[in-house]
């Protein structure tokens, strides 16, 4: 199956007339956006009416959402492994089961879906973090980035900007054994053998993209578990050399702290540090359970966060100390990770909301600052630092809330940003636009004309 690469272009010389903006620091009213070749040239305030020939956007429009951290193929088991009690680690050969069935056909299906969901809830750009490389026994395919193109082929048809996280995945555990502990069977589709190998394949991958506007290609180190302290350095060179976004996931469970320690004698954070890991362009997700020699690691270096809270809580992971990091000068992102809610307003409201029940304390971040995390610093985390601001110059990527649903109604607009991330939620996004082009109206998507249908049939072809 060949799939599309390449999202089409919006026509030139657009305007947007946008009801209410928010504007990074405030809710300005009646504002023109003018777009040519899906960037923003023009920003009118005052302008009361819609001019000739705009299209309107009525209710609260905000930059384009960014989702820093997603696995789109966990997006398969919701609702089913919420059942009955477990762990991370039961959960995780639950969501084996659907890692070994998927091809590239299937994943792009599914993919597909999935993004267009991302897209109906205000998200125009998403991280995949992604580690399915190969075939399920590890044997590479005829095209060895055949499942990273469907991904960025499935992002395209779902009018989304992606920016693929090529993931290390080397070893199931950490072991004093060099090269970590051997991979079970449901790992080996993950893993190139080695960091060398990866970096191999991850720079035909980059060299394929390099014009794209549409898709960027990161680096991932999955894990300390999954990358051998002697290979670290390969992949955060190679981030280095491409000017890449790197990702790890980071303390994410105790296990993982305790492992790293008996082994390596230290946190996975100072690991990490003495590897040549950690810096502005990296970003540790999760980062649950930190001493706090971790954070002033991670702030020092100025090594971003990305807090996962709606994954984080459905696997009972824990709160992670997101304000400490942001206080030591760690930059905040959110993700959807597992998507047992694809919602990024609610992933920025439970982090607020999760450092209110440990603290017993209101008020940690201003909804601003909620709202630059899911916007500006997320994107910046994906390697877009142009993007997440409505302004000259930056992407023409919107998303607008309306002000007069169930959950919205009698707000004051002047509060929109208290409304967006106290009150709204995704099923509140009215329009979503992608480089000037309006991928979801008044609630509909205009590339992907079912998407419940799209997301039970991918799913349910997983399940057969």
């Amino acid at each position: 199956m060949t799939h599309p690469t390449a999202a089409p272009d919006a026509p030139a010389g657009l305007v947007y007339w946008l009801e209410h903006a928010w504007l990074g620091t405030h809710v300005e009213p009646s504002v023109a956006v003018g777009v040519t070749d899906g960037r923003i040239t023009d920003v009118r305030t005052g302008v009361m009416t819609p001019p000739p020939g705009s299209t309107a956007l009525r209710g609260l429009t905000l930059p384009g959402l960014a989702n820093a951290h997603s696995h789109a193929f966990h997006r398969a088991l919701r609702g089913t492994v919420q059942v009955g009690s477990g762990t991370f680690w039961t959960w995780r050969e639950i969501m084996y089961t659907i890692a070994a069935k998927l091809t590239p056909d299937s994943y792009y299906a599914l993919a597909r879906a999935v993004y267009a969901e991302m897209a109906l809830a205000g998200i125009t750009a998403v991280g995949e973090f992604h580690y399915l490389h190969h075939t399920p026994d590890g044997t590479p395919y005829d095209q060895p980035n055949a499942m990273g193109e469907a991904l960025i082929a499935a992002a395209a048809e779902a009018g989304i900007r992606i920016t693929l996280l090529d993931t290390a995945y080397l070893s199931s555990g950490l072991t004093k054994r060099r090269g970590g502990a051997p991979l079970d069977r449901h790992q080996l589709r993950f893993s190139d053998g080695t960091a060398t190998a990866w970096a191999e394949r991850a720079s035909d991958l980059a060299s394929a993209h390099q014009d794209s506007a549409h898709a960027r290609i990161g680096a991932a180190i999955h894990s300390v578990r999954a990358v051998p302290a002697e290979q670290l350095s390969t992949v955060a060179d190679w981030a280095e050399a491409h000017g890449a976004p790197l990702h790890v996931h980071l303390s994410e469970q105790t296990a993982e702290n305790d492992a790293c320690l008996d082994v390596h004698g230290r946190t996975p954070t100072r690991l990490l540090a003495d590897h040549g890991v950690l810096g502005a362009r990296t970003t540790g997700v999760h980062n649950t359970h930190l001493t706090d020699e971790d954070i002033a690691l991670l702030g020092a270096a100025g090594t971003g966060t990305c807090m996962c809270p709606t994954t984080e809580r459905d696997l009972a992971d824990g709160i992670g100390p997101a304000a400490r990091l942001q206080r030591a000068g760690s930059p905040l992102s959110l993700g959807s990770d597992s998507h047992a809610v694809i919602d990024i307003l609610e992933e920025a409201r439970a982090m607020e909301l999760d450092e209110r029940l440990r603290t017993r304390r209101r008020g940690h971040w201003t909804a601003a600052a909620l709202l630059h995390a899911a916007t500006s610093d997320g994107h910046a985390a994906l390697g877009r630092p142009e993007a997440g601001r409505i302004e000259r110059g930056a992407p023409a990527d919107l998303a607008t809330i309306a002000l007069d649903s169930v959950r919205t109604a009698g707000t004051l607009t002047r509060l929109g940003a208290e409304t967006a991330v106290f009150a709204a939620s995704a099923a509140d996004v009215r329009h979503t636009v992608v480089g000037g082009r309006q991928i979801v109206r008044d609630g509909v998507h205009t590339l992907v004309p079912d998407v419940p249908k799209a997301l039970a049939e991918s799913i349910a072809a997983l399940r057969g």
